[in-house]
């Protein structure tokens, strides 16, 4: 059996939403005939909170291997937290010693973080072996360039060089990679726009999938949801995961719609409970709000209550299986194709989608379920999402009238085709073909 050395710095205990990538597609390999070996980061040198249930949920004959990073404690002290950065060293040795000692027929590393991308050309190098560059998120990006750390989301000093240290290492990557994997069509379309020279280097989507047995165990062993009482005949339409910098406008779309529902719908208003949760991505209790000051501004923070810290995996599937409905919200950022859509699926709950419609999530939606189990509001880079609050507040309020999720609008047969065993099998075709490329 061909092996592969999964490099992913974020794994379970880690609880974000990189770490589910590896997750998800290495312990189906094996099914398609490549034998994985993940590399990943110490959990001892995590910053946030670890969430054992979500590891717990790794299959016990994965093998991992763990590597030690520089600890964030000293590192930040001269403006370094970056995991890649921090792991950087820590993950070369382990796969140098891997390499070493045993036969590798592939590497797959996953970006974000960023930085261990470089361990590709390096161990090709070294030892000869091809590897395939996943992209979770674009390196290079809108950060630094319109979006970044400083007052109001604007680009500061440091994200301005982080865009500029992305432009020139991302080049002298991708022409390396046998491969490149992305979440999406429009994610590695931009990659090649970039790079012209890559133009003949195999390029494969496979989406971020979901886990039905991670909701078949939430299902046998429920847990115990203290956040809303989903019997007291309210819409409890839930948001859970990370408001990117560019999803604001969207954001600002759907509050606007809710305003709307308030003026002309006042009864449906009345029903209407807005949840959103871990929107900040940080585990820190005193993660600040983002979405309360913008529903504040915009007159709705009385149906809207904020987590702003990052909840665990399985925390956050119970809030979706037991939603009135979910909320998914795309961003500015016409790639854009959020993790959460296929744990959306799997809840069996109603979905209210915002999204650019150049999105793949849109085209997937429209393919896999349909009114009333999927209500979808689209924008573009025309009439953008504020201009839009007309449609989706035409879709929230039959949605908040009649939340209801029917079986038969769903197509089981193709929502198969995101599943994590699935896109596995696609996987293992991208690591066939890159294994001809020593």
């Amino acid at each position: 059996m061909p092996r592969v050395l999964m490099v992913s710095p974020q794994f379970p205990p880690d609880g974000s939403a990189a770490a589910h990538r590896v997750r998800l597609l290495a312990p189906h390999l094996p099914t398609y005939g490549w034998e994985p070996t993940v590399v990943s980061v110490d959990p001892r040198d995590y910053e946030g909170r670890l969430d054992p249930d979500l590891a717990s949920l790794v299959p016990a004959d994965l093998r991992v291997v763990r590597c030690r990073a520089w600890p964030a404690r000293f590192t930040r002290r001269v403006g370094v937290g970056d995991l890649g950065i921090r792991a950087f060293k820590g993950l070369h040795d382990g796969c140098v010693s891997l390499l070493r000692s045993e036969p590798f027929d592939a590497v797959f590393i996953t970006i974000f973080p960023t930085y261990p991308a470089l361990l590709g050309p390096i161990l090709k190098r070294r030892f000869g072996v091809p590897f395939v560059l996943d992209y979770s998120d674009p390196w290079v990006s809108a950060w630094g360039q319109t979006v970044g750390g400083g007052p109001d989301g604007r680009p500061d000093l440091k994200s301005r060089l982080t865009r500029v240290v992305a432009l020139v290492l991302e080049p002298r990557v991708v022409r390396k990679a046998a491969a490149i994997t992305a979440v999406s069509a429009g994610t590695y379309e931009q990659i090649r726009a970039r790079h012209r020279e890559i133009e003949r280097t195999p390029c494969v989507a496979i989406p971020y999938g979901g886990e039905p047995a991670d909701f078949d165990r939430l299902r046998r062993h429920p847990r115990a949801n203290p956040h809303f009482d989903a019997t007291d005949g309210n819409v409890h339409l839930c948001y859970v995961g990370t408001l990117l910098p560019l999803g604001f406008e969207t954001l600002r779309a759907v509050l606007g719609a809710a305003g709307l529902l308030r003026a002309r719908r006042p009864e449906l208003y009345r029903k209407l409970r807005l949840r959103f949760f871990g929107t900040s991505n940080q585990t820190a209790p005193d993660a600040p709000a983002r979405v309360l000051p913008v529903a504040r501004q915009l007159g709705v923070a009385d149906c809207v209550t904020e987590i702003a810290p990052r909840i665990d995996y399985q925390a956050a599937l119970t809030v979706q299986t037991q939603a009135s409905a979910l909320l998914l919200m795309g961003s500015s950022e016409r790639h854009y194709t959020a993790s959460k859509l296929y744990p959306g699926l799997l809840a069996q709950r109603p979905l209210l989608a915002v999204y650019h419609e150049a999105s793949s999530v849109v085209e997937i939606l429209r393919r896999v379920a349909r009114p009333p189990s999927a209500r979808v509001a689209t924008y573009n880079d025309t009439d953008r999402a504020e201009s839009r609050v007309e449609t989706i507040y035409g879709e929230l309020a039959a949605l908040v009238e009649h939340p209801c999720y029917e079986a038969a609008a769903v197509n089981v047969r193709a929502m198969n085709e995101f599943s994590a065993a699935s896109l596995a099998g696609t996987l293992a075709g991208v690591l066939d073909r890159a294994r001809t490329c020593r």
